[in-house]
């Protein structure tokens, strides 16, 4: 049995995705013709009460637009140190759209409404970067999974509002956050000018993410979509998954989360086991004492028993647990645990 911890997008479909997705109508949804497409935009858009959602490849993309509808060459965006779009994306930021990022030391990628107004600069000082856009990532990924606190939120749109800022959510995880918190996506909608939630991680499709916001910043989504190769044609197949995903895998997370704890509970009992950071969804990042056990040495021992995580360096690891993570998985994998 392998058991593959290594990220929540290792999943394969369900038999029940797969047959919404065999039987799903498509069109050209370049000509925006894909009935399916179609109406997983409209579904998205209610759920998050925003006039518009278009549906992208991948996450990044979805963030690497919004990051340009909201920004012009020169401009700056304020976001955590551990962000997802500074971090993980290519440098797509500066390469797609010319835009600087100014880090905020946060708290597992978290940080606060003081800590933006602090990074703004001066808009008549035309020495620095013009600020226009503040990034926030729920749940944070390089942070472990962790959920913002809510009212942190409404306060830093409140910055952004004063200062005449756009305000991104990448919801890469979001679904996690919603069930972990037990938030509502139109709650996230009346803060954010604009969102990305992904159906790929967490909710177990194979591919896509969507970008919701009102017409206002929405106009010039589906031109920027084009331009970054996003356009793509009988894409219903993938729309007819997401569909699927959101009706049957939202309430399921709290299983992977349940897990995820339970391997957190017993990591700190393991004496080679320095520390392990707070667990909230499915993301669990803790650090190996390397003078009783090396990192490299625990990744063999695991791999032996056909479990594979993943290494990020200087002693940290991090372990996902996902749809496809069963509880017979589970209690193999504790049992291998304990026995190291």
């Amino acid at each position: 049995m392998r058991i593959n911890l290594i990220s929540d997008t290792v999943t394969k479909p369900t038999p029940g995705m797969l047959e919404a997705m065999f039987t799903a109508e498509v069109g050209d949804d370049v000509f925006k013709e894909d009935p399916s497409i179609n109406a997983l935009e409209e579904k998205v858009a209610k759920m998050f009460h925003k006039e518009v959602a278009l549906f992208f490849p991948s996450g990044t993309m979805a963030n690497q637009a919004a990051i340009k509808l909201h920004t012009q060459p020169a401009d700056q965006l304020i976001c955590d140190k551990y962000a997802h779009v500074y971090n993980y994306e290519g440098g797509g930021i500066s390469f797609n759209s010319g835009v600087s990022c100014k880090l905020v030391d946060g708290n597992r990628g978290m940080m606060t409404a003081l800590q933006v107004a602090e990074a703004i600069n001066p808009p008549d000082f035309y020495h620095s970067p013009l600020t226009t856009l503040v990034s926030i990532e729920n749940t944070t990924n390089k942070g472990g999974g962790a959920c913002w606190d809510f009212d942190e939120l409404k306060k830093i749109q409140a910055v952004c509002k004063t200062h005449h800022l756009g305000y991104h959510l990448d919801g890469a995880r979001l679904w996690n956050a919603m069930v972990a918190k037990n938030e509502t996506p139109q709650q996230y909608g009346e803060l954010f000018d604009t969102i990305s939630v992904c159906f790929s991680k967490g909710l177990g499709c194979p591919v896509g993410s969507v970008l919701v916001g009102n017409k206002d910043i929405m106009h010039k989504a589906i031109r920027i979509r084009k331009l970054l190769g996003g356009g793509m044609r009988q894409a219903g197949y993938l729309a007819a998954a997401a569909t699927y995903a959101l009706d049957h895998h939202v309430d399921r997370l709290a299983e992977d989360h349940k897990r995820a704890k339970e391997i957190g509970e017993l990591l700190t009992q393991l004496p080679f086991i320095q520390k392990v950071e707070p667990i909230e969804t499915n993301i669990i990042i803790f650090e190996i004492d390397e003078s009783l056990l090396s990192a490299e040495r625990f990744l063999e021992k695991l791999k032996a028993n056909n479990v594979h995580i993943i290494g990020m360096g200087q002693g940290k690891l991090r372990i996902v647990t996902h749809l496809d993570y069963t509880e017979v998985m589970h209690e193999a994998f504790l049992s291998i645990l304990k026995k190291i």
